[in-house]
């Protein structure tokens, strides 16, 4: 297969092997920062704005960009572009306002977790809001990381012929290394350099294929006599639309996310991060959605793909188009894609357990050794990634709505309630737990019955659902509040 043929030359195997090799140079050079627990999941509260901003994008996109976003489009056609523009437009909105503000209430409390903040917030002496929450980000966490894995390791099997499990322990075992060593800074890092990687692989196959084609007209023309729904951006249901639509409303869930926000050395330079972040998040997505389109103009047949899967057409077209040097940059730019994600989403799991479960409900009131406290996030990451790689062999979902599973659940739980504490003074700590349960709940049981047959994405239900429960478990325990102070 002409995938395999291309990366057994040494050539493309020295840059490929370059591409996951240099995080755990990064590693290296960041290990001796890592003097606290504030060091190794957040970075000290001291990241440069550019640091944040391409680290942001980079953690956010993830194999459901490269392979997912580019496989609808080769899938649906000019209508995946939904995919993309919801998320776009909140997290250029979030930077300004959700992250600002969480940064300063964060920095004001010394909070280190998500999970720190609400319980700062709400002065959750009961510890309800970070039990609640904790359980939550640990189980749509270690699915989406699963999921992560699992593209990983089908990415690196398609490209060089790797048996499915040995693909999957090489991209744990290399994430898992670097990230032992240098927590949150050599993460962040690592993701400003997977944001290069990533640009240049979005960019350059994109290009190429264009040119190829002979422009963007020609490649008009090619999909429409193919099927003039593959033009069409409005082809897809309303039910689909609005789904696409809503899947920005999960980005204020992300914990992954959502901590290099609190990770930022001035709240201010969120600013320019927004406008950084933006800009890249832009020419990321229409560069993934250029792919699909160039694929499934020059491949009509989804047959002739590898498993017949078209969320591998990223390595298909980049194996056709380029030489050896160059498809190992590209084969190297999907790891950059799957590992940017994996390890921030690594680090929040590990954050969980550690500072949330085990020092703050455990050890409650004790003093640990921040020796202590490092070894053990060390520990907790491995188990945590080894636990994610038993998950990643029985996943049978594509990418893409595997993904959009776990990203709906943390943006209906978590997103709601962050949005809530944030922005309504009156928001009630039992509200908070309320919404989390709620939008938990919602979102997997429309999964489960009602996607099927309204086809509306399920973070759409469970945010509102989490909404409405936040606000109306709230109004009720202030009243109470208020009627026993009375009294």
């Amino acid at each position: 297969m002409e995938v395999y043929e291309k990366l057994s030359h040494p050539a493309a195997w020295i840059i490929f092997a370059s591409t996951l090799i240099l995080p755990v140079w990064v590693g290296f050079l960041t290990m001796r920062r890592m003097k606290s627990q504030s060091d190794f999941f957040i970075g000290g509260r001291v990241m440069d704005k550019i640091t944040v901003a391409l680290s942001a994008v980079a953690s956010g996109r993830s194999s459901w960009l490269v392979l997912g976003v580019s496989g609808m489009a080769y899938t649906m056609g000019l209508s995946a572009v939904w995919s993309v523009v919801g998320y776009i437009l909140v997290e250029m909105i979030q930077f300004v306002t959700i992250g600002r503000r969480l940064r300063i209430e964060a920095g004001r409390h010394d909070s280190i977790t998500l999970l720190d903040y609400f319980e700062s917030r709400f002065r959750d002496d009961k510890q309800t809001i970070r039990w609640t929450g904790a359980l939550i980000i640990g189980i749509f966490l270690t699915a989406y990381v699963a999921a992560q894995f699992n593209a990983g390791a089908k990415a690196l099997s398609t490209a060089v012929g790797m048996p499915f499990p040995a693909s999957l322990a090489v991209s744990a075992a290399l994430t898992l290394f670097y990230m032992v060593l240098g927590g949150f800074v050599a993460v962040s890092y690592n993701d400003v350099v997977r944001a290069v990687i990533m640009i240049l692989g979005l960019v350059i196959l994109p290009v190429t294929g264009l040119f190829k084609m002979g422009g963007a007209a020609a490649l008009m023309k090619v999909l429409q006599g193919l099927n003039p729904a593959f033009v069409d951006p409005f082809s897809l249901g309303t039910g689909a639309l609005i789904g696409f639509l809503g899947i920005g409303l999960g980005s204020p869930g992300q914990p992954h996310i959502i901590v290099r926000y609190m990770s930022i050395r001035d709240p201010d330079q969120l600013k320019l991060a927004a406008l950084v972040g933006t800009f890249w998040n832009v020419v990321l997505a229409w560069g993934a959605l250029c792919i699909g389109l160039i694929g499934r103009a020059m491949i009509p047949d989804p047959g002739a793909l590898p498993q017949s899967d078209p969320e591998m057409i990223y390595l298909v077209l980049s194996a056709r188009f380029f030489g050896p040097v160059l498809y190992g940059l590209m084969v190297g730019g999907i790891f950059a894609a799957i590992l940017s994600t994996v390890d921030s989403q690594l680090l929040v799991v590990a954050s969980t357990w550690v500072r949330d479960f085990y020092e703050k409900i455990i050890n409650r009131g004790r003093r640990i050794d921040e020796g202590k406290k490092l070894r053990l996030s060390r520990t907790v990451l491995v188990l945590s990634g080894i636990l994610s790689v038993v998950l990643a062999l029985a996943a049978k979902d594509l990418i893409f709505w595997l993904v959009l599973f776990a990203w709906g659940g943390l943006g209906a739980s978590i997103g709601t309630s962050l949005i809530f504490s944030l922005y309504w003074r009156k928001t009630h700590p039992l509200g908070v737990t309320t919404g989390m349960i709620s939008g938990t709940l919602i979102t997997i049981l429309w999964k489960l019955f009602l996607k099927g047959s309204t086809g509306v994405y399920e973070l759409i239900p469970g945010f509102a659902g989490a909404a409405l429960m936040i606000w109306l478990t709230s109004l009720l325990f202030n009243r109470k509040s208020t009627a026993a102070k009375r009294r």
